[in-house]
C-alpha cells in the first residue's frame, strides 16, 4: 500500500511541476534527495557500527548477560507464561537491551528469534497470538529508549546544534509509552483469561 501512495504522490509532483513550469526545480529536489540520502545512510552506518560494536564489547566482558539477570524479575512479571530457563527470555532481553540504548536495528535479530521461541510456547492455533507474543510486541514497538541513537544521529547529520538535547524527553517519551502499553496488554491479558476462564 506505501508503494503506491509514494508513487502516486511522486507522479502528483512531476505532473504539477510539468504544469507549473517547475519541472527543473523538481529535478534539481531529486538529486539534492538523493545525495542527502547516501550522506544519511553513512551518518546513520557510522553510528549504528559503533553501538553494535559497543554491544559486542559488552557481550564479551559478560555485560549483557548481568544485564540479563537483572531483567529476569522484571521478564517473569511480563511473560508469567514462559518456563524460567525458557531460550525465549534470552532473547527478549538481548531485544529489550537493544531497544534501551536505541539500537534498533540491532534488536531485529532478538526480536525474531524471541518471535520463534514463543510461537513454540504457543498453545494458541499458529494463525492466532499468544498473550506472551502480544505482550512482547506491544514492549517492542513501545522501545523505552535511554539512549536514542538513530534520532541522535539524525539531528547531527541536518545540523542541530545540540542533537543530544533531546535525551530527557525521549526517555519520558518512550517510558510514558511503555508503561502505557504494558498495562493495556496486563489489561487485555486478564480480560481474556476471564473470558475463556
Amino acid at each position: 500500500m506505501l508503494n503506491y501512495l509514494w508513487a502516486f504522490m511522486i507522479i502528483i509532483g512531476i505532473v504539477y511541476g510539468a504544469f507549473t513550469g517547475n519541472l527543473n526545480r523538481v529535478t534539481d529536489a531529486a538529486l539534492e534527495s538523493a545525495s542527502q540520502a547516501v550522506t544519511l545512510c553513512i551518518t546513520m552506518a557510522g553510528a549504528m557500527a559503533f553501538w553494535v560494536g559497543m554491544m559486542r564489547i559488552a557481550e564479551n566482558a559478560g555485560l549483557l548477560q548481568a544485564a540479563q539477570r537483572r531483567l529476569r524479575p522484571i521478564l517473569a512479571f511480563l511473560f508469567p507464561d514462559i518456563p524460567k530457563d525458557h531460550p525465549a527470555n534470552q532473547a527478549i532481553a538481548a531485544n529489550c537491551i537493544s531497544n534501551i540504548f536505541g539500537l534498533g536495528w540491532a534488536a531485529t535479530p532478538a526480536g525474531l528469534e524471541a518471535m520463534k521461541y514463543l510461537q513454540t510456547l504457543n498453545r494458541q492455533t499458529p494463525e492466532r497470538a499468544s498473550n506472551s507474543m502480544c505482550t512482547f510486541l506491544v514492549l517492542n514497538i513501545s522501545s523505552l529508549q535511554l539512549i536514542p541513537v538513530n534520532i541522535i544521529a539524525y539531528r547531527s547529520q541536518y545540523g542541530s546544534v545540540d542533537p543530544a538535547s533531546i535525551l530527557g524527553m525521549a526517555v519520558v517519551a518512550t517510558s510514558v509509552s511503555t508503561g502505557a502499553g504494558i498495562l493495556f496488554s496486563k489489561i487485555m491479558c486478564l480480560t481474556g483469561r476471564r473470558k475463556h476462564g
